[in-house]
């Protein structure tokens, strides 16, 4: 298989991209840390990695495992928390559990205090007001909401480039009436509607996410309208149109290569604002099903219970280290994509 060819355009726009060691190293540290929080389940669970009970082994991490096995009674699946099942496995084997033996949902009844509980050796960030572990539900909350950003933003450039793009090549009526909607449409008040719109249904993760939808998209419109009036009448276009092509043609092959330049270093800082938008829903109680591991839930809580300061600043610094990576990330795309620094 061969590998693609950089022109020496995109050359330029990576070594640039490199020599911004601020947002290179940025971009690799938020993807280590993305990356793990993928693997969450294998850092912090309530389950075991590896068990090894009478010679056989077990990976419940990956597999229900029913407690008969260990010499319980029920069918169901085993409580590895439960002493019995513990002290039962540890008599015939041993059990390697993650390095957060807690998940985002876990309870901790063995606490010595009531919750909040602070900092322990057990508990490495505390617990919240429910007694579940804070760095679980941190690094749960972390994958949840990059996610959801991502998804957010590629939905969000989807629709903001097909519709700029419509605007800019037809021009005309269907410019005017488009830019007297996107300025009516984004007048309103978006956070209101959205907590007025979450307050009526359940919101699921994919509820939120089309909802959201309806107001994010509106950004790129404009950058992208710009490109495709200014392209609709260059030669290129001219020649393609006169070899017989069709106006999609034109648009998705030949001008929207030219308007993505622009469009690209918008991308990082629509990311962020998908994820400072769904953690203000979750801290006003309006996002995610509650329970669901949370950032916005966690601030919430850190507001609720001043006593427990452990609260307000961990979810404080996993916000601040993750849009500060990302806003890094998004000016070193913006300088490389600038010919003036190029």
């Amino acid at each position: 298989m061969r590998l693609p060819v950089l022109s020496p355009i995109q050359k330029r726009r990576l070594a640039s991209f490199r020599n911004n060691g601020r947002g290179f190293w940025s971009l690799w540290l938020f993807l280590a840390l993305f990356g793990l929080s993928l693997v969450a389940e294998l850092i912090a669970n309530d389950k075991p990695l590896i068990v090894q009970y009478q010679d056989e082994l077990y990976f419940p991490v990956i597999q229900s495992v029913p407690e008969e096995a260990f010499g319980g009674f029920l069918p169901t699946e085993a409580d590895y928390r439960d002493s019995f099942i513990r002290d039962e496995i540890e008599a015939n084997g041993w059990i390697l559990w993650p390095p957060v033996p807690f998940s985002y949902d876990t309870i901790n009844y063995d606490l010595d205090q009531p919750s909040p509980a602070p900092p322990s050796a057990v508990n490495w960030l505390g617990t919240d007001d429910q007694g579940r572990d804070v760095l679980a539900r941190v690094i749960y909350g972390f994958r949840i909401s990059v996610l959801f950003g991502l998804v957010l933003t590629v939905l969000s450039c989807i629709v903001g480039v097909v519709v700029g793009a419509i605007q800019g090549f037809y021009g005309g009526k269907i410019d005017l009436v488009g830019q007297r909607f996107i300025e009516i449409w984004s007048g309103l008040p978006a956070l209101y509607l959205l907590i007025i719109l979450s307050s009526i249904v359940q919101p699921t993760f994919w509820l939120l996410l089309g909802i959201m939808l309806l107001f994010s998209w509106m950004g790129l419109v404009d950058v992208v309208r710009a490109e495709f009036l200014r392209a609709r009448n260059f030669e290129y276009v001219k020649a393609a149109r006169a070899l017989g092509l069709g106006n999609r043609k034109i648009m998705f092959r030949h001008i929207l290569p030219n308007a993505m330049v622009a469009t690209l270093t918008f991308v990082p800082f629509i990311l962020t604002g998908a994820i400072t938008g769904l953690t203000s829903l979750d801290f006003l109680g309006f996002g995610l099903p509650s329970g669901s591991p949370s950032l916005g839930e966690l601030i919430a809580q850190g507001k609720t219970n001043l006593h427990a300061p452990w609260l307000g600043i961990s979810a404080f610094v996993s916000l601040a280290v993750m849009l500060t990576l990302l806003v890094f990330v998004g000016e070193a795309v913006r300088d490389a994509f600038d010919p003036r620094k190029t």
